[in-house]
């Protein structure tokens, strides 16, 4: 049961980081008009099981004038309101201040901040500190996501080498950070450990209409089908990309399309972005995409 749409509001953003599951960047395009916002917010409330939505990116905050309004078309909807933000804003704890004031008072509940050295190097954690002094002059909520870098476990005589940190190899991340680290053996990649992809919680919407299950694997495109027929017509066993995945993972994708592939994998999503990413090659665009997923035309 879908309870959370997740907005990508913007592709862009201020960072154009190698860990990025996307590929957003300072020049990524395509963002949302408070039109197609406010028809967005009015399908979540018709598919009756939504209680709350998220502006992310990309960067929300690169667009505050449409953030602001975003957030206070959500509250007029009794939605709850929260946004993923890299806080490249919170430059001193009066500065962050003053970005969040407005967005609290508009009904924000609460602010998820990325800040790690992959986004900020030397100066993490700074960040982190401003935002939650200014948070907590205001009495508003805060948590962080903290990306490790992935770092290689030595080999013993028991096991081979295994890849550490909490990177998501798939976007960009699949191919700027997967060079020089130990892989497994593709056909032996045969589950999806991140997603529900049979019973999502949540869905990742962006202005092209795009309903992500996984980014840039799409359940369809909501300015086509309302969010409510999408969601009642969906059959995630019978769907060409999902059913394989369900029953065997990235590696049953594979064997299902005859896709041509590497012989070993970092991980799971490592192996299920390639195979999409061929697959979007080969033609397959409308459930796969849009670019910004994938980096390519």
């Amino acid at each position: 049961m879908i309870e959370g749409i997740h907005i990508l509001l913007t592709y862009d953003c201020t960072l154009e980081c190698n860990h990025c599951f996307l590929h957003c960047g300072p020049h990524a395009g395509g963002t949302f008009r408070l039109d197609q916002i406010c028809a967005l917010l009015d399908q979540a409330i018709e598919l009756g099981t939504v209680t709350s939505v998220c502006f992310e990116g990309g960067e929300p905050v690169v667009y505050y004038s449409l953030l602001l309004e975003c957030v206070r078309q959500a509250r007029i909807r009794d939605l709850g309101v929260g946004i993923v933000t890299n806080a490249y804003w919170a430059t001193s704890v009066e500065d962050a201040e003053l970005v969040l004031r407005p967005l609290h008072e508009a009904g924000l509940d609460h602010v998820t901040m990325s800040d790690d050295a992959l986004h900020y190097g030397a100066e993490a954690g700074k960040h982190r500190l401003r935002v939650e002094e200014a948070a907590n002059r205001l009495g508003m909520t805060v948590s962080v996501i903290s990306v490790e870098a992935p770092t290689v476990i030595g080999a013993t005589d028991e096991s081979p080498a295994k890849v550490s940190g909490s990177v998501m190899f798939r976007g960009r991340a699949a191919e700027r950070m997967t060079a020089g680290l130990p892989t497994r053996p593709w056909d032996t990649l045969s589950s999806c450990p991140r997603e529900r992809l049979d019973s999502p919680g949540r869905v990742h919407v962006d202005c092209f209409g795009s309903v992500h299950l996984c980014q840039g694997l799409l359940m369809g495109n909501l300015w086509e089908t309302p969010l409510k027929q999408l969601v009642a017509k969906f059959d995630p066993h019978a769907d060409p990309i999902v059913g394989p995945i369900l029953r065997g993972g990235p590696a049953a994708l594979v064997r299902a399309h005859d896709l041509s592939h590497s012989e070993g994998y970092v991980d799971e999503c490592h192996l299920c972005y390639s195979a999409r990413q061929e697959m979007r090659r080969q033609g397959n665009q409308a459930s796969l995409g849009p670019a910004q997923a994938y980096g390519i035309a």
